[in-house]
């Protein structure tokens, strides 16, 4: 009824990232790198600033789309509800 390949690669699912890894040395250099980048710089490019108009574009363009509404029904074996979920309102 439903497809479960995603979840089944979901649960096989291993990071990759080297703030992950095990060794402190590679930590502290991604770690080092995502600091630097954060960093300000003293001169902006064309670039940059075409980056920060499209951001703030596309920020101001999803704040006013209307908010997404989801339902989730979950029955039990019995036929009554599994679950309640109340998320905000």
């Amino acid at each position: 009824m439903s497809d479960r390949s995603a979840l089944v690669e979901l649960a096989s699912f291993i990071g990759r990232s080297p703030l992950a890894s095990p060794d402190p040395a590679m930590r502290n250099r991604a770690l080092a790198g995502m600091t630097e980048r954060m960093l300000p710089r003293q001169r902006r490019s064309v670039g940059d600033l075409l980056a920060v108009v499209m951001t703030l574009s596309a920020r101001t363009r999803r704040m006013a789309q209307e908010p997404a509404q989801v339902e989730i029904d979950v029955f039990a074996p019995g036929g009554k509800r599994a679950i309640r979920l109340s998320l905000g309102e």
